[in-house]
Formats: C-alpha cells, structure tokens, sequence
C-alpha cells in the first residue's frame, strides 16, 4: 500500500493555518522540513532479521515488439542472519509462451536452496556459485543475488551524499567488470535521487531513485553467447525509523545480439524486465 504523505501533510498545514497565527504556521511549516526533507539517516540497518520475496519477471520480445515468451523467478530473501549474512529459500524460475498467458508452476532451483553468503564483491566472483549448473536459465538466479545486493547499496551506501531533489552520481562507478566469470557489464554511469518522503507498510519512508543507462553486457557460456546493452531504474522505499527497505521496484531493458550453439544464424532479442520486492516477515 502506497500513500503519499504530501497530500497528508497539506491538510495539516492548512487546518493549522485555520486555527493559529500564520507565524505559527510558517514555524511549523520549518519544523517538517527540517525533520524530514533536509536530510536522511545515515548507514545501514541493524542487523535486524527481515525477509522479503523478489520477483522478476523478464519478458523476450523481437526488435519489432512482438511477443516470443517470458520467463518468472521469484525467491525468499533473509537477511539479518548471524555475522551480516543473508541467504535465500523458494527460487522458483517458472515460463510462458503466451503473453497474456499464466506461467506454469516453475521449477525450485535446489541449489539456491538455503544459500548463505555476506554480500560483497565475493558474490561476483566464480568460487561463489561452484554449485550452481551451467545453464542460461541460472543466470536468472545470480540476478536475484546481484539486483538485490544493487538495491541494498542504492539505499545505503550514498545516503550521506543525497539532497533532496538532487542528482547524486555515483564516482568510480564507470568501468568493466568480470560477472563470475559467465561475461562482463560495463556501466555507463549511475545516477541516485531523493526524490521525498512517503509512507509504506504504514512506515515514513524515503524515496530513493536511481538510473543507468546504456550499459554494455556481454554473456559467454558453453551453450549461449550475448552482446547487447542495458538501461535500468527504479524506486525504493526506506523507512526513516528502523533504514531498513520496505518495498523496491526495478525496471529495465536489453538489446542482445545472441548466438546458440548449433543454430547457425545469431539474433536479435529485446527483453524487458520489470522487478518487484516486497516485505513479508
């Protein structure tokens, strides 16, 4: 549930106007942004057990916008285990071949089961998914390991260098980088806003965006190899009391040129991820 404390914020301020001197009112009006719009709170989160579920739904198109079929992963996410760990229940990565079509009811990736780890650059390293199978589809599953582990730094890590409607780009973020060893992404710049505050899960909550647009990707495994670009962006929700995130939501798109081993002709595929993460413990 989404409410947007402005208009909430109005009301008050006008009933106050009504009722008390306008000094009062212009003093009150300081007292709210000086409490919530000049600044958010710094560093991470207690180390506080929390769960979530992702879901990721990735839908394939032709570069003509025709629909060729679509794919859902969802997956529990703990966090707050002991030592900053977290680890992740439930993956399921299920399909369709319909675009208004249900997706069938998915195959549990059991190597993801109860996979524990303390998010770090290690998670980008190949000794990190040993035990996962070499397939494309796994590929999907490292994305729940990676976009939330880009969710959690966007809330946390530039918190000190954020004004309110502002556009903060992050430094050193430019450069290429090994993806475990599966192929490289390279991004072009990212960009974080404050954009204000609003409520969810009856939680005061910062408003935090981000975008990175045109971002190279490159994906070589035995069986499939890609080249394209990638935009992303989203919104999360950060409660101003206890930091930790109450909602997020993630949007992107790639352009690949792939090439299948055995089909002698490469391709072109346009995919469209849209990615949600909700609180449920």
């Amino acid at each position: 549930m989404k409410n947007n404390l402005f208009p909430l914020l109005a009301v008050v301020l006008i009933l106050s106007g009504i009722v008390i001197p306008a000094p009062c009112y212009s003093q009150n009006h300081r007292a709210i942004i000086n409490k919530y719009l000049t600044k958010l709170p710094s560093g991470k989160p207690e180390n506080k057990k929390c769960k979530y579920r992702m879901t990721a739904v990735y839908t394939n198109l032709d570069l003509y916008g025709n629909f060729t079929s679509k794919k859902m992963v969802t997956g529990d996410y703990t966090k707050g285990l002991e030592n900053d760990q977290v680890s992740w229940n439930n993956v399921l990565i299920s399909g369709s071949s319909k675009k208004s079509g249900l997706f069938d009811g998915g195959v549990k990736q059991d190597y993801m089961e109860k996979i524990t780890y303390v998010p770090s650059s290690k998670m980008l390293e190949t000794e990190a998914f040993k035990n996962f199978p070499v397939n494309a589809e796994n590929v999907l599953a490292r994305n729940l390991i990676w976009d939330m582990m880009t969710i959690e730094m966007f809330a946390w890590e530039y918190s000190d260098s954020l004004k309110l409607n502002q556009n903060y780009i992050i430094p050193n973020i430019t450069g290429e980088f090994n993806m475990a060893e599966i192929g490289t992404y390279e991004h072009a710049g990212i960009q974080l806003c404050w954009t204000g505050i609003s409520l969810m899960n009856n939680e005061m909550c910062a408003v935090i965006e981000y975008r990175a647009i045109d971002n190279k990707l490159n994906i070589s495994m035995e069986q499939i190899k890609t080249s394209g670009t990638e935009q992303y962006w989203g919104t999360t929700w950060i409660s101003l009391e206890s930091k930790l995130i109450e909602h997020a939501e993630m949007y992107g798109g790639t352009i690949q040129e792939i090439a299948v081993k055995g089909l002698n002709d490469k391709f072109l595929i346009k995919t469209i991820r849209e990615l949600w993460v909700e609180k449920i413990d």
